[in-house]
């Protein structure tokens, strides 16, 4: 029954999390953390270790997968070479400058260089939640950080735990073969998994399977990296990314409507939990360490998270002086940041799922039989520095976006103006034609005109921020007397059924009608 009871518990800790955290102004990742440790105590709880594995290969794939259909790959095109230093070397100096910290604490350099690693990689998920108020260009860099750099940081633990068992070895080509094996095997699986997905989504006409599909696919894609030794992280990432730009045009919108209604949801249950099971974590892993060991891991916590941002500070500022010297071209100079936009930048640097899961999987023991060295040690640490990261710079960030006075971020309403204003124009222009291939009666084609010219004058105006406008006047009145028609419809219908004259099947099909129409007219139907 632990099972089920566990499922109930961490449904509620998100459920209540969530609301407190609306409640009080307060990030909820930072109330789930703060909930799951509570929960911890609880004794039947208390003896639940969550297995790496249920991170690795269970929540991970589809949190990548949701984040990387919904990035933006124009803005990672234009910000790739930031993107690939921030993934890569930023990654690589962090595991070291943690390694040499470890290592002072008293850890030996394997299980400080598995340290380094866990708790490298900032988390995809983590800066969703909370970094949502900056503006598109400076979230989309750090997602997209966030996606890629796990496989560098995988490269690296998995050198650090083969090393400390005596099953790798440090030579620059081994090195080297491993990160192309990392970043190219798992391109190409990602690369393969989307032309399947493609194919199969071309020849699928029930929306349930479809979905089953892409349900399948980051699992699938992280499945096939992993026996192959790449890296599952990139294989998703890579399908999610393919697959953005084709689906649009591949998926039909009943398939997507569908898709929409479950991925959001899937996605906000799964991340939540995770921010509680850190909570949790940090629980279990407080119970196996000694009064000195707890001294020594609490200082560490300190000290890696101060290690942590001074050098995610340092290479943010020196690599972008770094490259304004170099390259001097007018396009890179639209492209530079202020320096108070890339203090931001600093402080949103959290950690997450991919950290507490590269912490879990540290062996238990040897192949000579004997412990681990430090297991406890560094899983109590990565917690920690989860904790911290969200903690402390989830709530320091808000002031520091007030205090950084970033420029408000209205590309992407201008672009969703021009994007309604010209296809709403084409569709007018391609009127005459289409009603001519249909057979349409002048009566039809003549009401449709005045629909979509009254939708263009709307959103013209709209655009233009005149609210008092008659175009978005006349729109407000249509809407509010639709959604009131509906409301009206919804319960004509409602009481037709308790009176017996409906069954409850014709109910919920009128009902999903009317459901669609009102989400449409209410505007309800965005997604990031």
């Amino acid at each position: 029954m632990l099972g089920l009871e566990l499922v109930v518990v961490l449904g509620a800790a998100v459920l209540v999390g969530n609301v407190l955290g609306q409640r009080f102004h307060v990030a909820p990742p930072v109330v789930l953390l703060v909930v799951g440790a509570l929960i911890g105590l609880v004794p039947a709880v208390r003896q639940t270790q969550l297995p790496p594995d249920v991170v690795l290969l269970l929540f991970l794939p589809v949190l990548l997968y949701w984040e990387s259909l919904t990035t933006s790959m124009r803005e990672i095109r234009t910000n790739l070479r930031g993107i690939v230093l921030l993934s890569t070397v930023l990654v690589i100096l962090t595991a070291g400058a943690v390694a040499v910290a470890g290592h002072a604490l008293g850890l030996p350099w394997g299980p400080a260089w598995a340290l380094g690693a866990a708790v490298a990689p900032t988390d995809a998920t983590a800066v969703s939640a909370l970094a949502g108020s900056l503006p598109r260009r400076q979230i989309t860099v750090l997602r997209a950080e966030s996606l890629v750099n796990d496989g560098t940081a995988l490269v690296i633990y998995g050198l650090a735990v083969g090393i400390t068992v005596g099953e790798e070895h440090l030579a620059l080509p081994h090195v080297g073969a491993l990160f192309l094996l990392a970043y190219g095997g798992g391109a190409a699986v990602g690369v393969a998994v989307a032309w399947v997905n493609m194919n199969l989504r071309r020849r699928l006409d029930d929306p349930l399977l479809g979905n089953l599909v892409m349900i399948l696919a980051p699992f699938t894609a992280y499945l096939l990296a992993e026996l192959i030794e790449a890296s599952g992280v990139l294989a998703v990432v890579v399908s999610g990314l393919i697959m953005a730009q084709v689906a649009p045009s591949l998926i039909r919108a009943d398939h997507r409507r569908q898709a929409l209604a479950f991925w959001p949801l899937a996605t906000f249950i799964i991340n939540g939990a995770l921010f509680v099971l850190v909570g949790v974590e940090l629980q279990y892993a407080l119970r196996h360490l000694s009064r000195s060991d707890l001294r020594d891991a609490l200082i560490a916590i300190g000290a890696v998270s101060v290690v942590l941002v001074a050098v995610r500070f340092a290479f943010l500022f020196s690599s972008a002086y770094l490259v304004r010297a170099i390259d001097r071209r007018p396009e890179q100079r639209l492209r530079r940041m202020s320096d108070r936009a890339r203090v931001v930048s600093g402080l949103a640097g959290f950690r997450g799922a991919v950290s507490l899961a590269v912490a879990l999987s540290v062996p238990q023991n040897l192949d000579s039989g004997e412990p681990f060295p430090g297991r406890a040690f560094i899983v109590f640490v990565t917690s920690g520095v989860i904790v911290v990261t969200l903690v402390v710079q989830g709530l320091l960030l808000p002031g520091v976006v007030r205090w950084a006075r970033l420029p408000r971020d209205t590309s992407v309403d201008e672009e969703q103006v021009l994007a309604e204003t010209t296809a709403t124009e084409e569709a007018i222009k391609a009127l005459p034609q289409l009603a001519a291939e249909q057979g349409t009666t002048p009566k039809v084609v003549e009401w449709l005109r005045q629909e979509y010219e009254a939708n263009l004058a709307t959103v013209r105006a709209r655009g233009a921020g005149t609210d008092d406008d008659p175009a978005l006047l006349h729109n407000r009145h249509y809407t509010d007397l639709r959604l009131a028609l509906i409301a009206t419809k919804r319960a004509t219908v409602v009481r037709l059924r308790d009176e017996s004259q409906i069954d409850d099947t014709v109910l919920r099909r009128l009902q999903a009608a009317l459901d669609n129409e009102e989400v449409r007219l209410a505007g309800g139907e965005q997604v990031e």
